[in-house]
């Protein structure tokens, strides 16, 4: 948790955060939170604070997602669910436009214009602030932009909830991406959630122009240094707490240095292809068209969709698909979300949110292919050890009986 200089900072009570809640619809915001539905946190429009998650966590390890109950009663003290701020940014599936068939033969096609929305995101967690911003870089800057998605961008009012109960399949700490929010991160408030002997509250502070507007407009109260030390306790605690880590290696190095690695073998006979990890992702961005008619051949429509690199038909050409086994397109995600995203787009495509990981009904865990293929890579490329000094007789190169 860190705080610009000048940094407002001040107090919501559970009555302060639904006042949050109706201030943001007041300004013509579409709010949309976590909220609990069909045995998961999942992501829905809120009409009122009293929809938040309070008293509810989440248990998971791969391959494993499962609800508990809580008896705190906070709101924000879940990792990430299955869904993600991408499925509002860059939605499953958009149509682009329509073409019909007039009364005189010609054809007439009408571009669908992006729908004009202004949300605002509450309880963001850091890692997801994070792939926002690496969403902005592929999407929204650089020469080929998506217009759509810019324009869903643009209006974006983002209330970050920093992570106070890390999961055990996160890893932000190791991709630099959380448990906290950065102060040069792009938001508009930050909330930390405290609950203790104190009560039920939550620190905020103010990270835009906007953002403290805002938070001006809210009954507040001044931050006290109590709540200030335990929401900065919690924040580094919930650091020292994660489920996982990555290896401590240049991962950019690791995957162009291990194409041809046995591991790819064993990855790929778990592997079912199935994309859950790219559909969960909140960085993937890869994308399909399919174009639909109506039975009377005067409509059409082009729609775009998300689309996974695991699917077969994803790199097929006249020649037939370029990626034809499971093992190369496994490799080709992973060494792209790790390696090659940096000389795309100058940053790692991978937040540490740990859904590829809860996600994969086989379990197959991203840290831990990592690791194996940094274990191959040292094996191949370190200089042999020096040998070792003869051993005597019962075992032991010092001459003492084997054992401890």
């Amino acid at each position: 948790m860190t705080d610009s200089p000048g940094t407002e900072r001040a107090v919501l009570d559970r009555e302060g955060l639904g006042a949050l809640v109706r201030e943001l619809r007041a300004r013509g915001h579409t709010v949309v939170g976590p909220t609990v539905r069909d045995g998961a946190v999942v992501l829905d429009e809120l009409d009122s604070a009293d929809r938040l998650p309070f008293g509810w966590g989440v248990e998971h390890e791969a391959g494993r997602y499962r609800l508990r109950p809580r008896e705190d009663g906070a709101a924000f003290a879940h990792s990430a669910g299955p869904q993600s701020w991408k499925a509002y940014l860059h939605p499953q599936r958009l149509r682009e436009w329509t073409a019909d068939r007039e009364a005189d033969g010609r054809i007439t096609v009408r571009a669908e214009e992006p729908a004009r929305v202004s949300y605002a995101f509450l309880g963001v967690q850091p890692c997801d602030l994070r792939a926002i911003a690496v969403q902005d870089r592929v999407l929204g800057g650089g020469a080929y932009t998506d217009e759509g998605y810019r324009s869903r961008r643009a209006g974006a009012f983002l209330v970050v909830a920093e992570c106070t109960e890390p999961g055990a399949t996160c890893f932000c700490v190791s991709m630099g991406t959380g448990p906290g929010a950065p102060g040069d991160a792009a938001y508009d408030l930050a909330l930390t959630e405290v609950v203790d002997d104190g009560g039920h509250r939550f620190l905020v502070r103010a990270g835009s122009p906007a953002g403290a507007e805002v938070l001006a407009a809210l009954p507040r109260r001044p931050a006290d240094e109590a709540t200030a030390d335990a929401a900065r306790e919690a924040v580094a605690g919930a650091a020292t707490r994660m489920g996982r880590t990555m290896p401590e290696t240049d991962l950019h190095a690791l995957m162009a240095g291990t194409l041809e690695a046995d591991r790819w073998d064993d990855v790929a006979s778990r592997c079912l292809t199935c994309g859950n990890c790219t559909m969960v992702c909140p960085t993937c961005f890869c994308t399909s068209t399919e174009d639909v008619g109506d039975l009377t051949g005067d409509h059409a429509e082009r729609w775009r969709r998300w689309e996974s690199c695991f699917d077969l038909d994803f790199s097929h050409l006249p020649g037939g698909p370029v990626r034809s086994s499971g093992r190369s397109r496994y490799r080709q995600w992973l060494t792209h979300k790790l390696g090659t995203w940096h000389d795309q787009f100058g940053s790692s495509g991978c937040v540490g949110c740990g859904r590829c990981i809860v996600w994969c009904p086989v379990g197959i865990d991203i840290t831990e292919e990592a690791a194996a293929l940094d274990r191959e890579w040292s094996a191949r490329t370190l200089p042999p050890t020096a040998p070792a000094e003869p051993a005597d007789a019962r075992g032991r190169p010092d001459g003492r009986t084997a054992g401890p």
